[in-house]
């Protein structure tokens, strides 16, 4: 079986970082590389989204966001999706 990629990121604007390395901003979405849509089911295509195929999406859903960051939303649908098979709690005294 394949091993799943990880999820890049797509963004609706974009900016230059310290480092000359151009970074994303604005509403931020994940997205599979290779595919035109990211996990929450957007067309890259349709909504103008830029890819950073060099930007993993490494976003949570306890992330804040600060006036000075470049970043304004990240989308909860893919949040969601990018927690696909990790557990929230483990089970310590299982019943026999």
């Amino acid at each position: 079986m394949a091993r799943p990629r990880a999820a890049a990121v797509a963004a609706s604007s974009e900016f230059t970082g310290d480092d000359g390395i151009r970074q994303p901003g604005g509403e931020v979405h994940a997205w599979t590389p290779g595919l035109n849509q990211t996990l929450c089911g957007l067309a890259l295509s349709r909504t103008h989204l830029r890819r950073f195929p060099h930007v993993r999406f490494d976003f949570r859903a306890t992330d804040v966001i600060t006036p000075d960051d470049q970043v304004r939303h990240i989308c909860p649908r893919c949040v969601a999706a990018t927690r696909r098979g990790e557990r929230s709690w483990t089970r310590t005294s299982p019943r026999p």
